[in-house]
């Protein structure tokens, strides 16, 4: 398996990935992830990896967006795993790669929106130096309608770069 930027040549596959996980999961995604002219669009726009098996089928995925205007120093990391794959450290290599690369391309924050009660990804990004700013009680409505905590997760990198330095990440950075 290897985690490469997303090209037009996976597509199909990231639309399959997206179409293959469970309901619950798609509940707290913002686009529409099977429409395959929303998965073509990303291919020019950058800061998206995908974790592709042996066969060529996506297995994982993670994105970087910048936000806009005068916050255009923060990015906002989205990341999904396949529910085969996960506990196996691939949500953990896929957010590692996006906070490396978010890095590289100058962003000093990044946040990522976590449904309150994952605490498998809380877990996962608190590993890598986020930590919480914000619990929105009631924020979001599942697909069945119950309302749902939210927790936003922030990394601000100049202030955990030591912290960086123990999950081997600088090592990563001077390599780039």
């Amino acid at each position: 398996m290897s985690v490469v930027e997303l090209a037009p040549e996976h597509c199909d596959a990231v639309v399959r990935f997206f179409s293959n996980l469970p309901e619950g999961d798609l509940t707290f995604i913002k686009e529409d992830v099977t429409d395959p002219e929303t998965v073509r669009s990303w291919t020019t726009a950058g800061g998206r990896w995908v974790a592709v098996d042996d066969d060529g089928e996506v297995t994982g995925y993670v994105a970087v967006r910048p936000l806009p205007g005068w916050s255009d120093h923060v990015g906002e990391v989205r990341l999904a795993v396949s529910p085969s794959r996960r506990g196996q450290g691939l949500g953990r290599e896929l957010a590692r790669r996006a906070l490396v690369e978010a890095v590289v391309t100058g962003l000093t924050k990044l946040v990522v929106e976590v449904v309150a009660e994952q605490t498998a990804v809380l877990a996962l990004f608190t590993d890598l130096g986020f930590s919480g700013e914000a619990l929105l009680v009631d924020h979001i409505r599942d697909r069945s309608g119950q309302l749902r905590d939210l927790m936003v997760l922030a990394h601000h990198v100049g202030q955990t770069w030591s912290g960086m330095d123990t999950v081997g990440i600088a090592d990563e950075l001077a390599s780039q």
